[in-house]
């Protein structure tokens, strides 16, 4: 969503940073670049002039032009006004209660129901014992959706015969947690296809029945300032606590994400990266203004390893790398790691410096490269993975013709893989020269 804006601030900050010291026309050039950037993407206008206003004000103090790294303390300088643009609002998620009850709100179409499953899946993993109510009667349809993502993630969903009221449902569903000993309810509640008197009435009838701890308003962050407009008008109607912001990994151009807290005051409190009952993330932004910078955001992709990488799998990884036995087969088992923690342009975007190359990774997703390789691998034999160098011309042509691809697709991963194979042992090879002189060092 923020690729271009952020491949703009990158090139913008980065005529300052390769520079030493600048001028006060240069800090104007720059800021006036950053405007635009911030205009185009469709951040609030009112947001836009008081972030510029605070990045001058504070880049052409005396100090900072004079500076030998002017340029990167103007880059810092962004990055903590971002943040401090992005941290609006108290983001403390709240499970407090017996049961600790959470209403999901908003529009139809913003993605509330997968975005209670995707919440469940995070209280999971909290060691909590959620319970899914399906708390809109006027759409059947919601109710069995919630009900196939909760067989999912083998989580229990409750939900009322028709003609039930949302009262009587979201009344039931509690009760049913406490007979069931589950420990939270998260409320999927009816939707409208614009803000009304009646929406707004029956969210704060649900609000004074149950009193939840946390009432999450979710917003499809595509539908630009939109969004701000309609987080504004739940906000004045019920206490609302938080945002999910969904459809974070589409090709918006993200100015609502970037103003609605500073335009409401609600904090984000999670993003919907994705589809997938995995794809939400815990709002951090100072890693969010790290992404959009281009500085990376190792934090998210660590723990997005975690959950897919078995540590003993990955002792066991590190020992064939550093012994250059790591095999196709190896190779393989990366590949499909990794497409585990999400789709590769987002992870490349975390990784510092590589943010330009988000675009270009996704680009090989969508050409099919990835497939390719892992078609040309599985139609490999086991003895082929485990040795690439007994593939001779005939075995070449026979893993092409299975696998649907052309022999030059063969070669070029053959010969690729043994490029890698090949800097792994120099590495290896390093690694022991260096261990060995430290140690005569020590004598």
């Amino acid at each position: 969503m923020f690729d271009t804006l952020s491949e703009r601030l990158r090139r913008t900050l980065g005529t300052l940073t390769g520079r030493g010291r600048i001028s006060e026309a240069d800090v104007d050039t720059a800021v006036r670049e950053i405007r635009l950037s911030l205009l185009e993407a469709d951040v609030n206008f009112k947001v836009v002039r008081d972030f510029v206003a605070r990045v001058r004000e504070q880049a052409v103090g005396a100090e900072i032009l004079a500076s030998l790294t002017a340029g990167q303390q103007v880059v810092k300088i962004v990055h903590d006004e971002l943040v401090n643009l992005l941290s609006a609002g108290d983001r403390t998620f709240r499970l407090s209660g017996s049961p600790a009850v959470i209403a999901l709100v908003g529009l139809q179409g913003s993605g509330k129901t997968t975005s209670s499953a995707k919440l469940a899946r995070h209280i999971v993993k909290l060691g909590r014992r959620p319970l899914l109510v399906a708390a809109d009667p006027y759409r059947p349809a919601a109710a069995d959706q919630l009900e196939t993502l909760g067989r999912q993630l083998n989580l229990p969903v409750h939900r009322a015969p028709a003609g039930t009221s949302v009262l009587d449902i979201v009344t039931g569903g509690v009760e049913a947690a406490r007979r069931q000993t589950r420990d939270t309810v998260i409320l999927d509640t009816a939707g409208r296809l614009s803000v009304d008197e009646a929406l707004m009435a029956e969210i704060s009838a649900v609000n004074a029945a149950v009193r939840p701890i946390e009432t999450l308003l979710v917003v499809d962050a595509m539908t630009g300032q939109e969004a701000v407009s309609v987080a504004q008008a739940f906000a004045a109607a019920v206490p609302v606590t938080g945002l999910i912001l969904t459809k974070i990994d589409g090709d918006a151009r993200g100015g609502a994400a970037l103003s609605i807290s500073a335009v409401t005051g609600v904090p984000v409190k999670f993003l919907g990266t994705g589809e997938k009952t995995d794809a939400l993330e815990a709002f951090h932004p100072d890693r969010l203004a790290g992404r959009i910078l281009g500085m990376g955001d190792i934090l998210t992709l660590v723990e997005r390893a975690q959950e897919v990488v078995d540590v003993k799998d990955a002792a066991k990884l590190e020992e064939k790398l550093r012994t250059s036995q790591f095999t196709l087969e190896d190779f393989l088992d990366q590949l499909q790691q990794v497409q585990k923690m999400g789709p590769l342009g987002q992870l490349m975007g975390m990784i510092p410096g590589m943010g330009g190359m988000a675009r270009e990774a996704e680009a090989a997703v969508d050409r099919g490269d990835l497939r390719r390789v892992e078609a040309i691998i599985r139609a490999m034999t086991p003895r082929e993975r485990r040795d690439p160098q007994i593939l001779n011309g005939s075995r070449r042509r026979r893993i092409a013709g299975g696998s649907g691809t052309a022999l030059t697709d063969v070669n070029r991963l053959i010969k690729q893989f043994a490029e890698m194979q090949k800097m792994m042992k120099q590495l290896s090879g390093a690694g022991r020269r260096g261990a060995a002189a430290a140690l005569l060092n020590r004598r």
